[in-house]
């Protein structure tokens, strides 16, 4: 899964493509990419945080486990 980190990168990426760059390359249309590159990266970031807000979520009533090493033996 990609990080945080990463998905700020690929929108900060392409931003810079979309409104930044203003050279014209054949065959490459850049402030296209920026715009893929944008939506990837908001779509990774709120990924993650969907991910996130999963694992952190207590699901239910959590099983007890009774830890009896620091008793006496019988």
């Amino acid at each position: 899964m990609v990080g945080f980190g990463v998905s700020i990168f690929l929108i900060t990426l392409g931003a810079i493509f979309k409104w930044a760059i203003k050279a014209h390359l054949s065959g490459i249309d850049l402030p296209a990419l920026g715009v893929i590159l944008m939506v990837v990266g908001a779509a990774s970031f709120l990924l993650q945080l969907v991910m996130m807000s999963r694992t952190r979520a207590p699901r239910g009533n959590p099983e007890v486990i009774n830890d009896d090493r620091n008793q006496p033996p019988v």
